[in-house]
């Protein structure tokens, strides 16, 4: 993205390159990363890859965003994200507390802000283990938080080696599927 949005020529030869092939279309692009890694250079340069897919999106009228949730630290100091999966003993609750209502909740706000800005209305997050978003009932939680731009990328093979029945998670996001993986 970052090549394309600097180049007008390369933009507009990816542009008849698509256009020349009229029976496919581009349903959504991907980006894939840890904008609220605790590492802030590794952090910057996840953000700036999303903010130029949004951007090369808007170029060509793509409208969904396929992306990550993202994983931070246990603490604004931390060196390395930290993945929390079950709430006890209590100090868990402390770093998912910190991870979703210091760190994730707030990035998303504004990231959805930024997208919708630019045209795209849809992110769908992979449902991926070691980001605060991997199963339907983090996805939704996050949904709740942040709003409908938020959706899913719909991976099963994420959900069964994590032992989920796809179908099941299918009913429960019903209406929240924004794309699928196969």
């Amino acid at each position: 993205p970052e090549e394309l949005l600097a180049d007008a020529d390369k933009l507009a030869a990816f542009k008849a390159t698509l256009a020349k092939h009229s029976g496919i279309e581009v349903a959504a692009l991907a980006t894939h990363g840890n904008c609220v890694h605790p590492n802030k250079e590794i952090a910057a340069q996840f953000e700036a890859d999303f903010r130029n897919t949004v951007l090369l999106a808007e170029k060509i009228g793509v409208d969904t965003i396929i992306t990550f949730s993202g994983c931070p630290g246990d603490q604004p100091n931390a060196k390395y994200p930290n993945w929390v999966t079950c709430a006890w003993p209590e100090d868990y609750l402390a770093i998912l507390d910190y991870q979703w209502n210091e760190v994730l909740i707030p990035y998303w706000k504004e990231a959805v802000k930024f997208a919708n800005a630019h045209g795209v209305t849809k992110i769908a997050l992979e449902m991926h283990p070691g980001f605060c978003v991997y199963n339907p009932e983090t996805l939704l939680k996050l949904r709740r938080a942040v709003g409908e731009t938020i959706g899913a990328n719909f991976d099963p093979s994420h959900l069964i080696w994590q032992g989920i029945e796809p179908v099941a998670a299918i009913r429960e996001l019903a209406g929240e599927i924004y794309h699928v993986h196969a």
